[in-house]
């Protein structure tokens, strides 16, 4: 993690997007620092979206404060027959389901949509293979959750410019601290089934645990082992919004990272921050021209970072990237959601107003951003390409999940 814009305009691709390869003249820190020998890669151009006019969405009144995809409010969607599903996607779609099958099945799913046994019938007919595009169309129908209104950013695995020793103006890349807490509310009252907290204990209290700026400045020393330093504080910024990367030392040699805890504070976008005050114009709102912005004001940078107070710890990864499942997440097909609205390991269709956005998904990853009904964040997997189409991503439609057949009669959903 992107989290997941079209949210005044591309400011909220600060919820999402991240860097890849940039080295600052200066540091965050109290002075300037050397470029490094190494070779360095700029962050590269936006990719200009090709234009689309996404399906509409059934008409619908959204409910406020809803917690689930239930109260939310749900309407049956059209057939997915009619769904301008590409056979490519339904390809890459049906590959990701595959993957997610094992797990989909068994776990509970907070949406209040389905259940684990509602999706065996399809996962054993994805085992067999055939035609992915009838798959869908057989063993699926599409519910619209909400009013079906979908906002979708873009994240892609960064690489960074990494050391293993210190020098001034690195920043430490921290495993997961060794008294960092999870606390299950749920276990204390059914009312708060479902929520969870992160602190510390400190003396017989437990409390927040340590925000940005006091991570930055120490907190964790003894606490948690480091993994290596990153050249640039403003790459390791956007990795911790991505949620996993590669770390390219200067021996030559590369760590892959991924997400393995977070302090448990509230996340920021620091892009709506900066549009908010002026600091960026709507043109320069997209992670590029965050980073660039970041790079040539270090200082008030630091500031704005540090408002976010989400700080993420990572761990070693000796396998492909894996979202919240657990499981490897797929280029062009893995999508985060928010797991109060839609079942992790389900399909969905985006409708965009952007043609590289619509398609067919799989919802296998979660996000500190990706929060609420139609909320989504596609995933571009590495390199040049990805980063150019998930740094510029922001795209307006609408969003139609993909429950097994007869969910919709066993919730009383009447079709059109």
């Amino acid at each position: 993690m992107l989290g997941r814009g079209g949210i005044a305009l591309l400011a909220a691709l600060a919820l999402s997007a991240c860097v890849g390869g940039v080295v600052p003249p200066t540091s965050s820190g109290s002075g300037p620092v050397a470029r490094p020998s190494s070779p360095t890669r700029p962050a590269g151009p936006v990719r200009q979206p090709v234009p689309s006019t996404p399906l509409a969405p059934i008409p619908s009144t959204a409910v406020p404060d809803a917690v689930t995809a239930v109260t939310a409010g749900l309407a049956a969607g059209p057939s997915v027959s009619s769904l301008p599903i590409t056979n490519e996607g339904a390809e890459r779609a049906l590959a990701a389901f595959r993957i997610s099958c094992p797990s989909l099945v068994r776990r509970t799913d907070p949406t209040g949509l389905t259940r684990g046994a509602d999706w065996k019938p399809a996962c054993d007919a994805a085992a067999r293979g055939g035609d992915a595009r009838a798959f869908f169309a057989r063993w699926f129908e599409a519910v619209q959750v909400g009013d079906g209104k979908a906002f979708a950013t873009g994240y892609y695995i960064p690489e960074i410019a990494g050391s293993r020793s210190h020098r001034p103006g690195y920043a430490p890349i921290y495993a997961r601290p060794s008294d960092l807490v999870d606390v299950d509310l749920g276990q204390f009252s059914a009312d708060l089934k479902g929520k969870k907290i992160r602190g510390r204990v400190e003396g017989t209290n437990f409390v927040p645990y340590y925000d940005r700026t006091m991570i930055e400045e120490g907190a964790l020393t003894g606490k948690a082992r480091i993994l290596g330093y990153a050249v640039d504080p403003v790459e390791l910024f956007f990795l911790q919004v991505q949620g996993s990367g590669l770390v390219r030392m200067s021996d030559g040699d590369v760590l892959r990272i991924g997400y393995d805890s977070q302090n448990g504070r509230d996340y920021t976008g620091i892009g709506k921050l900066m549009l908010d005050r002026g600091l960026i114009g709507r043109g320069e709102a997209s992670m590029q021209g965050i980073v660039a912005w970041l790079h040539a004001n270090p200082e008030q940078g630091r500031a704005i970072m540090r408002e976010n107070k989400s700080y993420v710890f990572f761990r070693v990864l000796d396998g492909p990237p894996l979202g919240a499942m657990g499981l490897p997440v797929s280029d062009q097909a893995t999508v985060a959601a928010d797991v109060r609205f839609v079942p992790l390991g389900a399909p969905v269709f985006l409708s965009m107003d952007r043609t590289d956005a619509t398609g067919l998904w799989v919802a296998q990853d979660t996000g500190g951003a990706i929060k609420g009904t139609n909320r989504f964040d596609t995933f571009w997997g590495a390199g040049d390409e990805a980063r150019a189409i998930a740094g510029g991503m922001s795209a307006r439609g609408t969003a139609f999940l993909l429950v097994p057949t007869g969910t919709l009669a066993r919730l009383g959903v009447a079709r059109p």
